[in-house]
């Protein structure tokens, strides 16, 4: 069954609110970002159209100059070994290894002046999905007292989802060494707001498969009417004889067991999980291994009212190992999912790589856009770092957080745009640098909230949603 465990959550504070009761001067929070507040609030919400996100991740660091940021008149060394192609935008160039995509360029915002300071996998995917830069090295794992993370904010200040989840990551929490990265939890909010989360664990990510969410299924000998005399016979031998510290406790955890139990009774919600229900030929178009049924699992997802869905591209191999798929230094010995592939340049074509991003993410492109649904679904593509401009000895590329590039659909994002640079080399930021906190806070934006919207944490302290400057000028 599923398991959800209500917990103290905090509360959405407004401006107003601080104003009244005087709360600025308490936590040394200037007037000025106040009264700046409200014209910003009304602003984002004027121009936001998401209603839903799909955030996919490619764990490892996606190379910016073999995909979407060549430096063909580079020196040799620097510039890709991949060949240059025109897109559907004038003057925008990709690579040959993504020619799908390409065509759907129109569609993007490319933010090619992404920089943090960190070539570490752990700090930059947690610095990256949290939005905020790890204290300490080592403190990138989930822990109770993190901030939240997109989902959880979003299921806080926009409400519930009806029946369906308002937060889904697909096909598995991403983490190289146990717990989950940060960005993956509600934190601070409680488990009440954490995601429901596939743990798609079997080997083999290019296999044809059919990703099974079975914590809706009742067991073998529990039907529909079994199941609600089940409800009943619980609901009437409820007690609170004991009394718990929290005088709301149980009336929080009888919420959260009330709306799972909910859920795992609703036929639409299940059917929303159940990829067999999907045209053949949809499910060909996507790709029939893990990653393309991810994409298109995320998109029945969001059609179903599912608010924000995290999709982890990495690999599983046949002994049960997680890797970061897009760390494509070379070579990789022991790395058995590599498939005999000995350099940067044949691991980028190998089919757990690009060729299968391309598939997947231009299917999902059309879908949406064939649907009627890019405008109010934000998506994202991004990853914890770049590539080094240079190539190394085995013709991959290392880790370089110094410029490298994220992308954004949708949403009430303006297709077709190219915002910052990097120099001529792709090794460093030339024009308008972007921190993951400003990322962080340009997905928040999209969904009409200000980067002074707040929330109190559980000592009541007003905390606000994200430390970045969103860009606004992507919209519209």
């Amino acid at each position: 069954m599923l398991s959800l465990l209500a917990a103290r959550g905090a509360t959405r504070i407004s401006r107003r609110q601080v104003l009244r009761s005087g709360a600025w001067g308490a936590f040394g929070l200037g007037f000025s970002s106040f009264a700046r507040a409200g014209g910003e609030l009304a602003e984002a919400s004027a121009r936001a159209t998401a209603k839903r996100c799909i955030y996919i991740f490619l764990c490892g660091g996606p190379s910016q100059h073999d995909l979407w940021d060549p430096k063909p008149d580079a020196p040799e060394g620097i510039r890709t070994t991949f060949k240059p192609i025109a897109t559907s935008v004038p003057g925008v160039t990709f690579t040959e290894l993504i020619p799908n995509v390409a065509r759907h360029a129109d569609k993007l915002a490319l933010v090619r002046s992404m920089t943090h300071g960190s070539p570490d996998h752990n700090f930059g995917i947690a610095h990256t999905l949290a939005g905020k830069r790890p204290v300490r090295p080592d403190d990138v794992f989930v822990t109770t007292q993190d901030h939240p993370a997109l989902g959880a904010i979003l299921h806080k200040l926009k409400g519930e989802s009806g029946l369906v989840p308002p937060w889904v990551i697909l096909p598995r929490p991403f983490t190289t060494i146990s717990p989950p990265h940060k960005g993956q939890s509600a934190g601070f909010l409680g488990p009440a707001f954490d995601a429901v989360a596939l743990d798609e664990r079997k080997h083999d990510s290019l296999a044809p498969k059919d990703l099974k969410f079975d914590a809706f299924d009742l067991p073998p000998n529990v039907g529909p009417d079994r199941f609600a005399a089940r409800r009943g016979l619980l609901a009437g031998s409820e007690t609170r004889q004991a009394v718990p510290r929290d005088p709301n406790e149980h009336e929080r955890w009888a919420a959260t067991f009330d709306k799972a139990t909910r859920m795992i009774a609703s036929d639409s919600c299940r059917r929303a999980f159940d990829l067999t229900r999907e045209d053949p030929r949809v499910r060909d178009r996507y790709g029939r291994n893990e990653y393309g049924q991810s994409f298109l699992l995320a998109r029945r997802l969001v059609e179903a009212g599912v608010r924000f869905v995290n999709v982890f591209w990495t690999y599983f191999d046949d002994k049960g190992c997680q890797f970061n798929l897009w760390d494509n230094h070379g070579v990789m010995s022991g790395n058995p999912c590599v498939g005999g592939a000995r350099t940067g340049h044949d691991m980028l074509v190998h089919p757990y790589c690009a060729p299968s991003f391309d598939r997947s993410f231009s299917a999902l492109l059309e879908d949406l856009d064939a649907r009627g649904m890019l405008d109010d679904t934000l998506v994202v593509v991004a990853g914890e770092f770049g590539r080094t401009p240079k190539l190394n000895p085995f013709a991959g590329r290392d880790h370089w957080p110094g410029a490298y590039t994220q992308i954004l659909a949708g949403g009430g994002v303006r297709g077709g745009q190219v915002y910052g640079a990097s120099d001529k080399n792709g090794a460093h930021v030339k024009d308008r640098p972007v921190s993951p906190e400003d990322f962080h806070a340009t997905i928040l934006h999209a969904f009409g909230l200000s980067c002074d919207e707040m929330i109190l944490d559980p000592l009541d302290r007003p905390i606000r949603i994200t430390d970045g400057t969103p860009l606004t000028g992507l919209f519209g």
